[in-house]
């Protein structure tokens, strides 16, 4: 990043611009997630992540919101960018309350109390010291005690942004607006629940070269999804074969078909047990063909595209989904219980005849690799570089793997999708993704992020919670969610 900005001001880029683009991004993301006007609470240190966080201020302020100002330091000790910013933010006229109202009536969704952390920026380390100290703790108090929602200006204060490190007393954020690139600290695993929800702000001015990782988001993946030629049919789309469901979990292979069709494939078959062949075929989507099995070795016969296997299908069967992993020749997305029918036999895995992608969640992840005492990251490295295969581990920030690519972490989603199902979904989109001939690892990075995108959709723009969050309100998102990549 000091790289990136000393070769920006030496072309003639200012400070100054740069901390108005970032300043209008931060604010953007405020309001997609809040497009109801409420209250901001600004918190701002005395360099120029404070004038990042005043910036946006002073455009909330424009769009309706009642906002004010806490500074840390008397206003002499700020640097004299900041003390610009300060007096912008000062001399904008807030907006007329009639005109505030009709925005009001145009977002029904609920207004909030947001908290800007504009204390401290890159290359801040722990510890904290007052009166960034108290700051720290003001803002923690009324997260906790207010329900505010915590917005950190690049990084949370009190985390290292290099190592991911954290002062006892951190700012806990709920959203995270890092600016240009998200930096290493913030993709640690320790600092996840400091971090919450990451969100890049890139600067037109300040291109970055790839790092060692990268961020799964709208930026980075707009473009995988081209628009549809007008002469299009579904036949150009893919044939989804859902391999899914057993007596008790029925709801699995369906929802799974709603992913694949949400996903946009061009037809979706699902093939279940002849024991539960009437009830999936009277609560399977009318828009899906459900076929009932007699042997899962037979399937690989059939003219399907994509594979989506694992969710809800049981163990009974596991010679015959061993085979049928092994000896497909399509690309197959391995989730659920096949992934535990693969994990009493992980050695298979190098003798697939088409390309994999595994989902497992971390219990799975655990059965696939073991007990291992690292950290998420250096698993899907070590698992990666052993078998042939693109892992997406679930998670809070979900982790996209292949060998010979940098390491993908996700960054929408919350803890709403904390229930059954999702998976299920998941499985379904990303096999849609792939019929649409998106690599295994860009279909990894577009599923995480579409589905954890509409997850957020439900929760801000349509009233769910974190309590009431279904599998079913991230399809019925799906659309718009995967509207924003176009």
């Amino acid at each position: 990043m000091r790289d990136a900005e000393n070769a920006a001001f030496a072309h003639g880029v200012s400070a100054e611009a740069l901390m108005n683009e970032a300043g209008a991004g931060i604010a953007q993301a405020v309001q997609q997630f809040f497009p109801r006007p409420g209250d901001c609470l600004v918190f701002s240190g005395k360099g120029n992540n404070g004038g990042d966080a005043l910036v946006a201020a002073a455009q909330l302020k424009r769009a309706g919101w009642h906002t004010d100002v806490h500074l840390s330091f008397p206003e002499s000790q700020c640097s004299d960018l900041l003390r610009k910013k300060i007096t912008e933010f000062r001399d904008t006229p807030p907006l007329a309350a009639a005109v505030v109202a009709a925005v009001s009536d145009a977002n029904p969704s609920r207004a909030h109390t947001i908290i800007l952390d504009g204390l401290l920026g890159l290359g801040s380390k722990p510890p904290l010291r007052d009166p960034i100290l108290a700051a720290c703790r003001e803002i923690n108090r009324l997260r906790q005690e207010r329900g505010a929602y915590v917005f950190a200006v690049d990084q949370p204060t009190g985390l290292d942004g290099d190592s991911g490190e954290t002062d006892r007393n951190c700012v806990v954020a709920d959203f995270t607006v890092t600016i240009a690139a998200t930096k290493r600290g913030l993709i640690t695993d320790n600092a996840t629940n400091v971090v919450g929800r990451l969100e890049v702000v890139p600067l037109s001015d300040l291109p970055l070269e790839a790092a060692d990782e990268t961020v799964g988001c709208a930026a980075s993946l707009q473009g995988l999804l081209p628009r549809r030629p007008f002469d299009a049919h579904k036949n150009q789309f893919g044939r989804v074969g859902i391999v899914a469901g057993s007596r008790g979990f029925v709801g699995a292979a369906t929802m799974c078909a709603w992913g694949a069709l949400r996903g946009g494939a061009g037809l979706v078959e699902v093939f279940v047990p002849q024991n539960i062949y009437d009830i999936v075929a009277a609560a399977a989507p009318f828009e899906s063909m459900v076929k009932p099995v007699k042997s899962y070795r037979d399937l690989i016969e059939e003219k399907i595209d994509v594979w989506g296997i694992g969710p809800g299908l049981g163990r009974d069967n596991a010679p015959e989904i061993i085979e049928l992993i092994q000896r497909a020749e399509n690309p197959m997305v391995v989730d659920a219980d096949a992934l535990n029918i693969v994990s009493t036999n992980v050695s298979i895995l190098k003798h697939c005849r088409g390309p994999r992608l595994l989902t497992p969640h971390p219990g799975e992840m655990k059965r696939l690799a073991g007990n291992q005492k690292i950290s998420r990251t250096e698993l899907a490295e070590k698992f990666t570089g052993e078998f042939p295969i693109t892992l997406l581990l679930k998670g809070s920030r979900t982790i996209v793997a292949e060998k010979g690519k940098f390491i993908s972490y996700n960054t929408t989603g919350n803890p709403g999708m904390a229930t059954g199902g999702m998976g299920d979904v998941l499985t379904g989109v990303c096999s849609a993704l792939l019929a649409q001939n998106l690599s295994p690892f860009d279909t990894a990075r577009v599923g995480a992020w579409a589905c954890g995108r509409a997850a957020e959709i439900s929760i801000f723009n349509h009233g769910e919670s974190q309590q009431s969050l279904l599998p079913r309100d991230v399809l019925t998102n799906l659309g718009r969610a995967l509207g924003e990549l176009q």
